[in-house]
């Protein structure tokens, strides 16, 4: 038996609504509420999650294929990880291809001829609604040494390597590279290129809602 069509199946989706919602604590990045929902078959169940600004990240992958990757240090895991350049949507408005440049040129000192989305990766989403959209950049090009920016914090640290592409997909597979967003974006990276690149979408693409 077949599993019927798309629209059946919508039909006897349960649809979970949100009765009441409690705010427990609000930062710049995220904030963490409560929020009682309708579940199937009857009644309620509170679920606690993290509302977050949202995030980008960029595969910066030049003529030679190698892709630049950072290490940074985190502090919720207590190391540094290889990471993507990447960067907070926290400017209201601000379209995500433009915070994937400046991340690039903040972070990593490069510009981008040509950016491409690659993918779409809900991170967490048992607790958080955070989305990190994940840009592919070519045809790249060096921020002159003089509007270079000054970087600060756990960023005064980085470390910025170039790594060919399948190395890097190797570290991943290896259990190196753990990044949820590094991981999806250089795994995505391989495959578009295996495909010519011809999957790619625009870099104005709409966000998955």
């Amino acid at each position: 038996m077949g599993c019927g069509s798309a629209a059946s199946r919508a039909a006897v989706e349960h649809r979970y609504e949100v009765r009441s919602r409690e705010l427990r604590y609000r930062g710049r990045i995220f904030e963490v509420v409560t929020e009682e929902v309708t579940m199937p078959g009857g009644g309620t169940a509170a679920r606690d999650l993290v509302r977050h600004v949202g995030a980008v990240a960029v595969v910066a992958l030049d003529d030679a294929g190698q892709v630049v990757l950072i290490r940074q240090y985190r502090q919720p895991v207590g190391r540094r990880l290889w990471e993507l350049p990447a960067g907070l949507t926290d400017v209201s408005g601000e379209d995500p291809a433009v915070t994937a440049t400046r991340e690039l040129a903040e972070e990593v000192d490069l510009t981008a001829g040509r950016l491409d989305v690659l993918v779409d990766v809900h991170s967490s989403p048992g607790f958080t609604d955070e989305l990190v959209r994940v840009f592919l950049a070519r045809d790249l090009g060096e921020v002159p040494v003089e509007q270079r920016h000054h970087r600060h914090d756990e960023e005064a640290d980085l470390q910025v390597v170039r790594i060919d592409l399948d190395e890097a997909v190797g570290m991943v597979l290896a259990g190196e590279i753990s990044n949820g967003p590094c991981v999806a974006g250089l795994l995505a990276a391989a495959r578009a290129r295996e495909a010519g690149w011809s999957g790619l979408r625009r870099a104005d693409a709409p966000l998955p809602r």
